[in-house]
């Protein structure tokens, strides 16, 4: 893993625990909509083109969840 996905990884993680407390779906939600919002597009076509082996279960879903955004249109 590069030095700039293993930092998108690290970011992602960070902000999924950040919402931890609101409960699992919440935080899901939450960590996707501050990376849709807040990320720049390189750094969302990182993380959605990376290695997803090293997220949280929360952030991993967030992903998820963005990804099938895209793939959606």
């Amino acid at each position: 893993m590069t030095d700039v996905a293993a930092k998108l990884v690290r970011m992602a993680n960070q902000i999924a625990a950040n919402f931890a407390a609101q409960g699992e779906a919440e935080a899901i939600r939450a960590t996707a909509d501050h990376i849709r919002l807040f990320w720049d597009p390189r750094m969302k076509a990182g993380i959605l083109a990376g290695d997803r082996s090293e997220l949280s279960p929360v952030a991993c879903a967030a992903i998820d969840q963005l990804s099938a955004e895209v793939r959606a249109g």
